[in-house]
């Protein structure tokens, strides 16, 4: 019995050093062959760790290959971190970009590398990190963290990277790419801003409260410039419907206007959309409010843009939409009590992705490109939508991208009273209303049966797809506070004290609304993507957006009704961080007992087959 144990002892021993030397011969084998064929398995809703699609579709549309120097700063773990990920990054263009993209890692330790970055484009930086080991310790170092591009004649340059924010890294560079590639081959994206309606413009800077002696506020025009300088944005004056809309204009874009449209203005917008490939983008509702306004008293008036776009499907009706069901919120606190009370506003509606709802239930089609992978958005002022049928043939596709919730009323009074308050009652009925819709396809125009002399179709059918969107919102493009509460703009030499006066409390609540604008801005740019048609880069766009550490899918965020008091909505916001605290502890239970017991489990019933396996040896 000694000796067959021996033997079978023996035996094993051989058995297991096979197994190693053939695992190791695996492993080996198995890094050299991902040293050449690298790839990343990523199931991250974002992409978050491999290039999207979209760039590696941008690098083939380069006539020749792009050169990027990164010129990187190391010695500081979260500094080697970020310029290992960098690093990652540009081989996976490299990668995509087959012999189109080029990258060389620069660290410039020589007074002749620092000079040859900074005339590059590339600024020096302060990196600071606290010490691991000590809290009152930090270490400092100065250095370059950038990027330069060379494509043809032409050269960029994202002057300073920050390793603290690693988010949206392919957006930046994607971005860039794309803006050297169009300035090199002359590519260009005109767009036609329509004006003459005293609409809300562009340029306007309403975006953040001005306060007395602040100035230099930014408008959505100056980031766009800035930041994506391929699209160029130009006013449009429509003189009437005097002269036919320039064709080499991708598309249309009329934000709020204060003044009717006419006919044959309409008629002018139609002509154009009836030559094909071309895109209109509406970004208007009924509820007109006055700019510097602080009583935000609101005119309803669809300034004719109605006649237009119910011929396309999509009828916008004289109304104002009150989300009760989730609308802007903020806490606000009394300087005489000190006291935190709840001003909530349902003439903007908080429209949130719930991935729960399907179908016509929908609040957010974060498929579609203006909201591409957007978690929520904020719509101020919007009116209610409806899809008209039998409008457009069969193959043209009409669809809602946007819903309030279903404790939602509509105000259709001739004038509305917006400003914020604690005691808004609302109209039944009650039930969801579409606030921003889309018709994608061969369109027939909207005036189709109804010849003009002034202006004649060349065809009532649009020969390729055409697209129309309807974004209900009057104020979506700015700051709804702002607009309302900051005083009028001073020119000349008193320009640069910005708005003086206005409405502080309107200010106030106008620098918690900020928070919300860079949905708004990222919104806009995928829209004019879209719009552009170029739609590959939405999800690099997507990766502008952080991804949070832990969601709670299971946890339903707060609804709230429209007899809410500000008990009610204490109570359930209290709710809803209790149910995620609860999931947070489980969560962490599990991490901290639930793995080592299972491997505890694991680790002892092996123990025991060992043992049964040994006792029959013994046996035999």
């Amino acid at each position: 019995m000694t000796m067959a144990t021996s033997e079978h002892k023996r035996k094993v021993a051989a058995q297991a050093g096979i197994y190693l030397v053939v695992i190791a011969a695996i492993v080996v084998v198995v890094n050299l062959l991902a040293s050449k064929m690298y790839s990343r398995w990523d199931v991250t809703k974002t992409e978050r760790y491999t290039l999207s699609q979209g760039s590696g579709r941008l690098l083939s549309t380069l006539n020749s290959p792009i050169q990027v120097d990164a010129y990187v700063k190391t010695g500081l773990p979260q500094l080697d971190a970020f310029v290992r990920d960098l690093t990652d990054l540009l081989k996976e263009y490299e990668r995509a970009g087959k012999g189109k993209f080029k990258f060389t890692v620069i660290e410039p330790n020589t007074d002749e590398l620092r000079t040859q970055a900074t005339e590059a484009g590339v600024t020096a930086q302060p990196f600071g990190e606290a010490s691991a080991t000590g809290e009152d310790q930090a270490s400092i170092a100065q250095g370059y963290l950038g990027l330069v591009f060379k494509y043809g004649s032409e050269k960029a340059a994202i002057p300073q990277l920050s390793p603290g924010q690693p988010d949206g890294l392919e957006f930046w560079i994607t971005n860039k790419i794309r803006e050297i590639r169009d300035k090199a081959d002359n590519v260009k994206h005109r767009i036609g801003v329509i004006t003459g309606k005293d609409e809300l413009k562009l340029s306007d800077t309403n975006l953040v409260p001005k306060q007395q002696g602040r100035g230099g506020s930014p408008s959505l025009q100056s980031i766009l410039e800035q930041a994506f300088p391929f699209y160029k944005l130009e006013e449009l004056d429509l003189k009437e419907g005097a002269t036919e809309i320039d064709k080499e204009f991708v598309g249309l874009i009329i934000t709020q206007p204060q003044k009717d449209y006419t006919e044959k203005e309409l008629r002018r917008i139609d002509e154009f959309l009836m030559k094909g490939k071309k895109s209109l983008v509406v970004y208007a509702s009924a509820v007109t409010l006055k700019p510097n306004d602080a009583s935000m008293k609101a005119t309803l008036s669809t300034h004719g843009l109605e006649k237009l776009l119910t011929g396309y499907g999509i009828q916008m009706n004289k109304d104002a939409v009150l989300d009760f069901g989730n609308s802007f919120r903020i806490g606000m606190m009394s300087p005489q009590s000190g006291v935190v009370t709840w001003v909530r506003h349902p003439g903007i509606a908080h429209v949130i992705n719930d991935a729960r709802l399907e179908g016509d239930e929908r609040t957010l089609d974060t498929s579609f490109a203006g909201f591409f992978r957007m978690d929520e958005l904020m719509f101020p002022f919007p009116s209610s939508l409806e899809l008209v049928k039998g409008k457009q043939p069969a193959d043209v596709k009409i669809s809602a991208v946007a819903r309030s919730t279903p404790a939602t009323t509509v105000d259709k009074s001739e004038t509305v009273d917006m400003k914020p308050r604690g005691d808004w009652k609302p109209k039944p009925p009650q039930k969801q209303r579409i606030i921003a819709a889309v018709a994608e396809g061969k369109l027939k125009s909207a005036f189709a049966g109804s010849p003009s002399e002034e202006v004649k179709l060349t065809a009532e059918t649009a020969p390729e797809p055409s697209r129309v969107l309807v974004i209900s919102s009057s104020l979506f493009l700015t700051n709804p506070f702002a607009y309302a509460g900051n005083g009028p703009e001073l020119g000349g030499q008193f320009q640069m004290f910005g708005g003086v006066g206005g409405d502080q409390d309107l200010q106030q609540i106008g620098g918690a609304y900020t928070k919300h604008l860079t949905g708004t801005i990222l919104s806009f740019k995928n829209t004019l993507d879209w719009l552009a048609g170029d739609a590959d880069l939405l999800a690099a766009s997507a990766k502008l957006i952080g991804v949070p550490s832990l969601t709670y899918g299971s946890v339903a965020k707060p609804t709230f009704r429209a007899e809410d008091d500000e008990a009610e909505i204490k109570r359930k916001d209290e709710e809803y961080r209790a149910a995620r605290k609860v999931v947070q502890r489980n969560v962490q239970w599990t991490l901290t007992l639930g793995v080592p017991v299972l491997l505890g489990l694991f680790g002892l019933l092996r123990w025991r087959k060992r043992e049964s396996q040994r006792d029959n040896l013994n046996v035999t």
